[in-house]
């Protein structure tokens, strides 16, 4: 039996959420959505390698911790933890705040532009290892 790869998506706005999540379980990937930043942070700090990679809008209304900071801590738990950015208005932020071998999409994105990315970080990411 071969399980789904688990993808944590950052998102605050309920119509993208629902977009971004038809999008990756059309293109075999599932998704779970954290609408904020601390939620997102409380569920990678629980993970134990249990998602794959991270797609994080940059700007969420909800709470204080935005996507730049989640993505940070994702890889202060895994420095290899694929990272996909999801910005309207702050790509052009992406050198100077993003963590190094991350994508950025430019709201609005095509859907396959987002399965796209993550298929090519995972396949760039070496293999998860089981935890010991």
């Amino acid at each position: 039996m071969t399980s789904q790869v688990l993808i944590l998506v950052v998102e605050d706005d309920p119509d993208v959420q629902t977009i971004v999540q038809e999008c990756l379980r059309d293109g075999g990937f599932e998704a779970l959505i954290a609408s904020s930043g601390e939620r997102a942070i409380e569920l990678l700090d629980v993970a134990e390698g249990k998602y794959r990679t991270l797609v994080t809008d940059i700007n969420l209304r909800a709470g204080r911790v935005d996507g730049w900071h989640v993505a940070r801590h994702a890889r202060e738990i895994d420095p290899t933890f694929p990272i996909v950015y999801m910005s309207g208005k702050d790509a052009d932020d992406w050198p100077s705040q993003g963590v190094p071998n991350s994508i950025m999409l430019a709201k609005p994105f095509a859907p396959a532009q987002l399965v796209t990315a993550v298929s090519n970080l995972l396949n760039a990411a070496p293999p998860a290892s089981p935890t010991e």
